[in-house]
């Protein structure tokens, strides 16, 4: 019996083995974007790890349908919106800088400036007019330097 991947004979682990590499090469930078959304600073976060847990398990679902799309963008966004979905439940988080924002900010916070994904996207990502993403933005970063300025005075 050749191998087999998926129930299928004659094909290769190669799915299992280029998803295992993607993992290891962005697990940890969607690992710490996931806890940037849900703000907490413990070295354990459940609720970041939860994230994403589910959104690499929609990318491993996607895996041979990607046809050139990045699997990196794909889980991002996944990330994203499994957090918007569950933000009521991240209302704030538990001591981190980001703790302040409302998780709609952390969002956008996190996407814009820490993933350094442009404001259009941003904005069809979140169905929000790119002009409420940039103002989201702006509040955000002044809440936080405002914050910032508080903690070191």
């Amino acid at each position: 019996m050749g191998d087999r991947q998926d129930g299928r004979e004659g094909q290769p682990h190669s799915r299992t083995r280029q998803f295992e590499a993607f993992v290891a090469g962005a697990a940890g930078r969607l690992l710490h974007a996931a806890t940037l959304l849900t703000a907490e600073t413990r070295a354990r976060n459940p609720r970041a790890q939860a994230l994403l847990t589910a959104s690499l398990a929609h990318t491993y679902a996607q895996w041979d349908r990607l046809r050139g799309e990045d699997p990196y963008d794909l889980t991002r966004a996944d990330l994203a919106t499994r957090f918007a979905r569950t933000a009521r439940r991240h209302q704030r988080g538990r001591g981190g800088i980001l703790s302040a924002l409302s998780p709609q900010e952390r969002l956008v916070v996190v996407l814009r400036l820490y993933e350094g994904v442009a404001e259009e996207q941003t904005a069809a990502l979140l169905g929000l007019p790119e002009d409420r993403i940039r103002a989201l933005c702006a509040r955000s970063v002044s809440a936080l330097r405002d914050r910032q300025g508080r903690i070191a005075s």
